[in-house]
């Protein structure tokens, strides 16, 4: 449904609202002014909660979600979308409305830049029965909002606000069990970069058990990289990571070590492995790097031929 154009004063929103009826002549005022910047936010917040009765703001609410197209619209707009939000949490029979709406077009609502804010604080103002059932179908489109630009940041959002521990859990496992599916996704790698920032360490451990065998490749690409220096900020995800670079052939590890993004890996894991006070895993990823000190020194693995130098393998015998 198109929006026009024409202009809609707050007064002839109070003339209109007590009769208003779901006809497109009456819809386009109302929408125009829900995505048009006539008013102030100040404006717009005190005329719904201070000159609109109840009766008025579930007219307002009526109308607005009344067509699923038309509310897209609204909430696709970034002023649009503000506003609803400010609706949000009037009332549960103006919460009805909207979460009637939201739920039809959950997905398309999600995965927009605009519109999942409207989601994200519904999430947080509707009862708990509300809330729920929103959780329920972010768990049941996690992977298709988590590999979309927008919906992956959405998606980050309700694992870190949400309110019920089951739920949270619920999607931190679903992520952990496909973060080698995600991790090589342009938008699923960020939310797996999200759910290791959170330092939950059940999640962290679930998420290294799926990477294991898989962090060698993933050093090698930026973002992969970030997921796997964040798997060693972690005492028992970190022997995982260095494990894993002690097993591979030698050359691989030289090439992971002079390459744009693995050589920040390689040499975090010789920083953490000796400020973690495991020695015996530093000086094995030191003595297997140190026959390809010349080749480090003209590479982006300068930085990790600089420790190597600092410390001579000597001194694991002498200390």
């Amino acid at each position: 449904m198109a929006i026009s154009d024409n202009t809609f004063s707050m007064s002839t929103m109070y003339d209109a609202l007590p009769n208003i009826r779901s006809s497109n002549t009456r819809l386009n005022p109302l929408f125009n002014l829900m995505i048009t910047d006539n008013l102030t936010r100040a404006h717009f917040k005190e005329v719904i909660s201070s000159r609109l009765n109840q009766r008025q703001l579930l007219s307002m609410a009526s109308l607005l979600t009344s067509d699923s197209d038309a509310f897209m619209e609204v909430v696709r707009n970034k002023i649009g979308s503000t506003r609803v939000q400010m609706l949000l949490g009037m009332s549960d029979d103006v919460d009805a409305f909207f979460y009637t709406a939201i739920l039809r077009r959950f997905l398309h609502i999600m995965t927009d830049k605009y519109a999942s804010r409207v989601a994200i604080r519904a999430m947080s103002v509707f009862d708990q029965e509300k809330r729920y059932v929103m959780y329920e179908h972010t768990l049941y489109h996690a992977l298709d909002l988590a590999c979309e630009q927008h919906g992956c940041i959405a998606l980050n959002e309700v694992i870190t606000d949400a309110d019920d521990p089951c739920y949270r859990n619920l999607l931190l496992d679903l992520v952990a069990r496909n973060a080698l599916f995600l991790s090589n996704d342009a938008s699923g790698n960020f939310v797996v970069q999200h759910v290791l920032q959170l330092r939950n360490l059940r999640c962290t451990h679930n998420v290294a058990v799926s990477l294991r065998g898989h962090c060698v490749d993933l050093s090698f690409r930026r973002y992969g990289s970030y997921i796997v220096e964040k798997l060693l900020q972690e005492r028992e995800t970190m022997v995982v990571v260095v494990m894993e670079f002690l097993e591979c052939e030698g050359g691989r590890l030289m090439r992971l070590a002079r390459n744009e993004f693995g050589n920040f890996v390689v040499f975090k894991a010789l920083r953490l492995t000796k400020d973690m006070n495991r020695a015996d895993l530093f000086w094995d990823l030191a003595q297997k790097l140190m026959p390809f000190l010349h080749l480090l020194r003209r590479s982006h693995g300068n930085n990790i031929a600089n420790i190597l130098e600092s410390c001579s393998i000597t001194t694991r015998f002498s200390s």
